[in-house]
């Protein structure tokens, strides 16, 4: 479960975006990595025993019983937008590194690559999932270690040369300590960070899904730190990796291929270029790995929301048998859709890639905020917690539309002018805040959610231990 876990959080886009940060700028992309262990601390003896005896398959079912259908729908289809929208990311992203590395038609990468993931989805499940990613991660380590060692034998006076000249040029830096707002400050990334890792933990079917299989709430929670303890490494051997070939170039003065325009391209380009068709082949598996790993994990967990939130709602009688047909046609269905958006990516001259992560920056906002409000007060209501997923969509529809300075929509002194990181931060705190108040004036009081909320949580869990204690 840790290893798949793993899998699931490293996708094609760490493979190729932290070498291109590390390789740009410093190491400040790991900071927001740093928050998966702080959040699991809260999330590993409070949370996740929580839902382990709340939820039964999906994440979603929790806002259903503390709230209501319709903000159980929500926050489903938030999930399935966000990562409707990734899986064609990470599928596109993937063809555009491997095409540019072998010269394959990408279209060809992406359409093998979907069915292929589908089919072992289909085939096997959850169970088939947990496996492949398990073997994937074995594959991935094996294509980084492979890349490092070859950096650091291929560069003239080896590790120690290219770590000095990054730490006179402070390539190691974590990030600005200054309290602004509006650069992606150590502070900024923090908060970033902490609202994404909290989201993952409470809101996201992928993670969520994984700690429910465990079979004891103390292994779900071994699982859980198993794979946050292992993304942080690996997080920092590829922004090791981004740093080390700065270095190469500049200690053995070699020129960038001329095909080469942003940092994101020197990784492939230097693999291209520098590795043996075997070596580049095995990182080109790991490549693969990670990015079936991702769309794997959430054709299955957009499968279960379907069926869990959707099916079983009109179809509430239903056998299993039935259910399983209708998750299998389900993750077909979102296979082909997801090939389909990945085609369209790539033959796209970036516009679309920047409507879709507008439009999940806008939707897929505010869930984490939505559990703290159904969480910490028991006077959050129904009303409340969709005035305020309303607040929230709004307040991050004007920060992404109007944001580096009105771009896309000029306000003047009305646009957005915090970092763009911040947008998630904003969202989640004013969901939280709006729901809560609207919660005191708008909305019937509720009634029989103490065991839903933190509160009942600790007395119900207080009160067991005192039953064991006087027992022993």
């Amino acid at each position: 479960m840790g290893l798949s876990m793993f899998a699931t959080i490293i996708t094609a886009v760490t493979v190729i975006a932290y070498p291109g940060a590390a390789y740009a700028g410093n190491w400040s992309l790991l900071v927001p990595g740093f928050m998966a262990l702080g959040v699991l601390v809260l999330a590993g003896f409070i949370i996740i025993p929580f839902f382990r005896h709340v939820v039964g398959m999906s994440a979603y079912e929790y806002f259903g019983k503390r709230f209501s259908y319709k903000i159980r729908v929500y926050s489903s289809l938030a999930f399935a937008a966000g990562h409707f929208a990734k899986m064609g990311f990470v599928l596109y992203l993937l063809g555009l590194t491997v095409t540019s590395i072998t010269g394959w038609n990408i279209d060809v990468i992406i359409v093998g690559v979907g069915i292929a993931t589908i089919a072992y989805t289909l085939m096997g499940g959850m169970e088939a999932v947990v496996w492949t990613d398990v073997v994937q991660t074995g594959i991935l380590w094996i294509g980084i270690i492979i890349v490092l060692v070859y950096l650091i034998a291929g560069t003239p006076g080896g590790w120690h040369a290219s770590m000095r000249l990054a730490m006179q040029s402070d390539k190691l830096s974590l990030g600005s300590l200054s309290p602004s707002l509006t650069k992606p400050t150590v502070l900024v990334l923090t908060l970033y960070g902490f609202f994404f890792y909290l989201q993952k933990y409470t809101a996201d079917q992928t993670l969520v899904q994984r700690y429910l299989i465990a079979r004891t709430d103390r292994e779900a929670l071994r699982g859980i730190a198993i794979g946050a303890l292992l993304c942080i490494p690996v997080w920092a051997l590829f922004m090791l990796i981004g740093t080390l070939l700065w270095g190469y170039y500049r200690i053995t003065g070699d020129a960038l291929a001329p095909a080469v325009h942003k940092a994101d391209q020197v990784f492939p380009s230097f693999l291209s270029i520098h590795f043996s068709p075997l070596t580049a082949g095995l990182f080109l598996a790991a490549l693969f790995g990670a990015a079936m790993a991702s769309m794997a994990s959430d054709l299955n967990c957009i499968s279960v929301v379907g069926v869990e939130d959707f099916y079983r709602r009109f179809r509430p009688n239903a056998e299993d048998a039935s259910a399983l047909r209708f998750g299998k046609i389900f993750v077909a269905v979102c296979g082909v859709f997801t090939i389909a958006l990945s085609a369209a990516l790539a033959h796209s001259h970036g516009g679309a890639l920047s409507l879709y992560y507008t439009i999940t920056g806008i939707v897929a906002g505010g869930l984490a905020g939505l559990f703290l409000l159904a969480f910490l007060s028991r006077r959050a209501n129904a009303t409340g917690a969709a005035v305020g997923v309303v607040a929230s969509l709004a307040v991050t529809t004007w920060a992404t539309l109007t944001m580096h300075d009105g771009a896309m929509v000029d306000l003047g002194r009305w646009n957005y002018g915090w970092n763009s990181y911040m947008i998630g931060v904003v969202g989640n705190i004013v969901l939280l805040v709006v729901g809560y108040v609207a919660s005191v004036f708008v909305g019937a009081p509720v009634h029989n959610v103490e065991n839903l909320t933190l509160h009942g949580w600790l007395k119900r869990h207080s009160a067991g231990r005192k039953k064991s204690v006087a027992r022993s």
